[in-house]
């Protein structure tokens, strides 16, 4: 009887890896008014009244605060609608991103 050899069949996956995430960040600024802000994070973040009201205040007293984390392209373009929001108004409210650690 013949000996049969049998090889292992071998099949690489392609390891799809996440996108890298990146934090949109207000900062605060004196002039904006407080009612603009919560306004431009309800409309733009789709965050609720209150959760609009402690980002604004958070940014106020630390200077900074993260009001949420998207791909890069999402990240950008809120931040960008964000103070483009702002600059049509004549206020200098400024959102940035950075990637998130």
């Amino acid at each position: 009887m013949p000996e049969i050899t049998t090889k292992p069949r071998t099949q690489t996956l392609p390891k799809t890896e996440r996108p890298k995430l990146y934090k949109v960040i207000l900062l605060n600024d004196d002039f904006t008014p407080r009612e603009f802000v919560v306004t431009v994070l309800k409309g733009e973040f789709k965050l609720s009244e209150d959760q609009a009201h402690r980002v604004m205040i958070t940014a106020h007293r630390r200077g900074v605060c993260v009001v949420a984390v998207f791909t890069r392209d999402v990240a950008e373009t809120k931040a960008t609608r964000a103070t483009d929001a702002g600059k049509a108004k004549g206020y200098p409210l400024m959102f940035t991103t950075e990637p998130e650690e």
